[in-house]
């Protein structure tokens, strides 16, 4: 945990003790109503919300420090129920138990905080559904344990039955993660804490990843974590290791670099590239997985930071491949000499190699990117587009490649389909003209597929 920077920390004490000599909490003290509460809550909650979110947007390592001092008994408890709710979901989940993969500390912390609150009435109104989902995802006995540290009776009544029957199913579990996520998507929050000795490689790595994807897809100021990453790729210990390799590659790839900072990171990479055993193999296994990973975007601004690190003079099949690639971003993908380019450089590889299914999940970055930013009244766009699929389906003739491209156009021919209602309007006769041959001539679907596709549903006669 990173020590929270001092203007920080003068800003809480300021507003701690302007929380405790308050008109409002005296009011509150005296007449113990709820609605003297929630006055104190509306003045001064959006006040700490603005603190949180300044650290939270350029010194992200310290959020764990400032919650740590909201925990404090002169802030009353203010703000805890949407920490605690941060705490569930900054745990690191094994998606196939729907578990923490470790157990999770800070949500203890907080949670005990407001159990022993003096609002703790107050506060129980708020924090239920991030009580479910914390000991949802915590094993029985961790639970349990948590439950025991409370030493009033009516609050264990209360955790207990926070323990729901139905979140034993991991179903139930799945559903309920995925609906609580939706609640703080708007929310920046995430947090991680940088490993110091090769022992915490393993532990800290995944939530160290999942850190720095969330900063670099929410655009955020990450000059702070800069200087973090630098200790972590010149750590003699950690050169070989493959976490290592993995944040090497995550830093070349999303952070915008220059001068000394890209400087040392390629004096860095490139030495682990001579110097680890199997590096090619290894750096292609973990770029593909970026590629296919749902939640990462690997497009042609990251294949051109990377390629800024590399060397270039050293003469391997990744030299190669960001030549090529730098060759295909710079003229495009619609360009015969690009496309002549990548058919030349396939056939040097076996078609399901590594380095193939890269340059393969590239070309079709740049498909998928245009086709689901079209809107509706885009679709001749889609008509263009299509005539460089059988260009690109010879060149790769891989059919996981050719059912993507089926997959995404069908994607956004539904879209078109449920706007153009019409089927005399001239928009409608345009796309199902469209589909019935380039569809049927890629293979796409079968004649009698298209015919279902556009035949009209008969509406059923209401029966007396």
């Amino acid at each position: 945990m990173q020590a929270l920077a001092e203007t920080y920390k003068t800003q809480l004490e300021a507003l701690g003790s302007e929380i405790q000599e308050s008109e409002e909490l005296k009011a509150y003290l005296e007449e113990e109503e709820e609605e003297q509460y929630m006055q104190l809550k509306e003045l001064f909650e959006p006040r700490i919300a603005l603190v949180y979110d300044e650290v939270a947007g350029a010194l992200p390592l310290q959020l764990i420090a400032l919650e740590t001092i909201l925990l404090q008994p002169e802030f009353e408890g203010l703000y805890l129920p949407k920490i605690l709710g941060f705490t569930v979901l900054r745990g690191e989940v094994d998606m196939a138990r729907m578990k923490y993969t470790r157990t999770q500390e800070h949500f203890k912390n907080v949670l005990l905080a407001i159990c022993n609150s003096a609002n703790f009435d107050l506060l129980r109104k708020r924090i239920g559904q991030s009580i479910q989902m914390g000991f949802a995802l915590s094993s029985d006995i961790w639970v349990t344990n948590l439950i025991n540290e409370v030493d009033n009776k009516r609050v264990r009544y209360f955790l207990q039955g926070q323990k729901l029957d139905r979140y034993r199913v991991i179903d139930e579990r799945i559903k309920g993660y995925q609906r609580y996520q939706r609640q703080f998507r708007s929310e920046n929050f995430m947090s991680a804490k940088f490993p110091e000795v090769v022992s915490d490689l393993k532990t800290l790595y995944s939530p160290l990843k999942r850190f720095l994807l969330y900063r670099v897809e929410g655009k955020y100021d990450n000059s702070s974590i800069i200087p973090h990453l630098r200790s972590f790729v010149e750590h003699k210990d950690f050169k070989g290791h493959r976490e290592h390799l993995e944040v090497i590659v995550l830093f070349a790839s999303f952070f915008d670099l220059e001068g000394d900072d890209l400087d040392h990171l390629r004096k860095h990479f490139n030495e682990v590239r001579k110097s680890m055993d199997d590096f090619q193999r290894q750096y292609l296994e973990y770029l593909l997985q970026l590629h296919l990973d749902d939640d990462v975007l690997i497009q042609p601004d990251e294949d051109k930071r990377m390629s800024a690190v590399m060397d270039h003079k050293v003469k391997d099949d990744l030299s190669k491949y960001y030549d090529l690639l730098d060759e295909v971003h710079s003229k495009g993908y619609t360009a015969d000499e690009a496309q002549e380019a990548i058919k030349a450089f396939y056939g040097q590889y076996q078609g399901l190699s590594n380095i193939n299914e890269c340059l393969r999940q590239t070309i079709y970055g740049y498909f998928k990117r245009l086709i689901r930013n079209l809107e509706v009244t885009d679709y001749p766009e889609l008509f263009e587009i299509s005539k460089l699929y059988p260009v690109y389906m010879n060149i790769f003739a891989n059919q996981q490649f050719s059912q993507q491209l089926k997959e995404l156009s069908l994607e956004y021919i539904g879209k078109l389909l449920k706007h153009y209602t019409d089927k005399r309007g001239k928009d409608y006769q345009d796309i199902k003209k469209f589909v019935a041959t380039t569809f049927q001539d890629l293979d796409f679907l079968k004649e009698k597929e298209i015919v279902e596709m556009f035949k009209t549903r008969r509406k059923r006669k209401k029966t007396s």
